[in-house]
């Protein structure tokens, strides 16, 4: 189904833009929010990647850089429009508006799909892979009430809770997040699912290249994503420990709202959910309960909020002097393995803000910086 992008405002890439944003996100020690600040800093991807070396020698790395070639990201994009797929900038009309707003949100999406599901406010849904048929029952019909109000799906294609809530919402419009890239989904049974959810109302998006086979820490950052694209996240089924629980802490820290549904305390299912009720999530025994809470925020305009850009002309000479020895020496002292916020070690140091946040490129860059939900930084434990 075609997208309706050109009637969304945003920002679209140049074909050589794109190429070194894919270039940059590719290469070595370079994560969404290091990103961002390189962008901020130097102006363009393009001048980025031209001081990558020298910024990571200047943060004590112990060997070069791998710094993604023209090559490589002119094969992914081929790979990618080979697999009827594409990549999508933050910026750009395509990319999902409340993502935008999170803290170390990916520069680039791959997507594939109808694409004007992301635009619609969107409920995650999640919970058990191990699901009761009461469970499943209870997200698919969560997934078709919510759906019928005008909400997309966002959930992470496993087993369980889940494809549930995929199913329930193929005519209404739903999202799947996948931990590996858009060609490895997981888990192989529901790739008749997920050609479904492609093939018509749904998207299936990822932050990862193509061949990119999933492992478990790859999960959490999936999550992020499930947490950053909805207005709310609902927990089914959550036993203690489980990536459900990681989802629904996300979205509280993205300011999202957590909706959890009350179960038996002799299901072990259900002690996950369970708690998240004690810390505050609301009570949810219904579609409206959802419904209800989250109309407010639907009605806000997601689109006037922070994106990548690059404004170009020469960057400040003031920017683009390194830091003195000293002055990197006294903000490395500054750092531990606790985190700390940005703010506190340009009040601790005493030095220009600019100063401070390209040491932290340095350091990152090197692998000897640590980044944390929120903007915290920590040394590396290895250094």
């Amino acid at each position: 189904m075609p997208s309706d992008s050109a009637r969304r405002p945003g920002i679209a890439l140049t074909d050589k833009q794109r190429i070194a944003w894919l270039r940059l996100i590719r290469s070595d020690n370079v994560g969404p929010s290091t990103f961002r600040d390189l962008i901020n800093h130097f102006g363009s991807a393009e001048a980025a990647l031209q001081a990558l070396p020298e910024l990571s020698r200047r943060g004590g790395a112990s060997r070069s850089i791998r710094i993604a070639s023209v090559d490589d990201a002119e094969r992914e994009l081929e790979r990618a429009r080979r697999f009827g797929a594409r990549l999508v900038g933050i910026g750009e009309p395509d990319y999902p508006p409340a993502l935008r707003q999170i803290d170390g949100a990916p520069p680039l999406l791959a997507i594939k799909g109808d694409a004007s599901v992301a635009a619609a406010p969107s409920v995650g849904i999640v919970g058990s892979r191990n699901a009761s048929i009461s469970g499943a029952k209870f997200a698919a019909m969560l997934a078709r009430d919510c759906g019928r109000a005008g909400y997309t799906i966002t959930s992470g294609l496993a087993r369980g809770i889940d494809t549930a809530a995929h199913r329930a919402s193929l005519e209404t419009g739903t999202i799947a997040v996948l931990a590996g890239g858009l060609d490895q989904p997981y888990p192989p049974e529901n790739l008749p699912l997920l050609d479904e959810i492609t093939g018509g109302r749904g998207l299936s998006v990822s932050e990862m290249p193509f061949g990119w086979e999933p492992r478990a820490r790859d999960f959490p950052r999936r999550n992020r994503l499930i947490a950053g694209i909805s207005l709310g996240v609902v927990v089914v089924e959550a036993a203690e420990r489980s990536g459900s629980l990681i989802t629904a802490r996300l979205a509280g820290d993205f300011g999202r709202l957590v909706f959890a549904v009350p179960g038996s305390p002799l299901d072990p299912r259900c002690q996950g959910t369970n708690g998240l009720l004690k810390q505050g999530a609301t009570v949810t025994t219904s579609a409206s309960d959802v419904i209800e809470a989250l109309a407010p925020l639907s009605q806000l305009d997601l689109l006037e909020d922070r994106v990548i850009d690059e404004p170009g002309g020469e960057r400040s000479p003031d920017l683009m002097l390194p830091p003195d020895d000293s002055d990197r020496q006294r903000i490395a002292s500054a750092l531990g393995p606790t985190p700390v916020e940005i703010d506190d070690i340009i009040r601790h140091t005493a030095l220009p803000a600019a100063t401070v946040y390209l040491v932290l490129l340095e350091l990152d860059l090197a692998g000897r910086l640590h980044r944390h939900v929120g903007g915290l930084v920590s040394l590396s434990m290895i250094d």
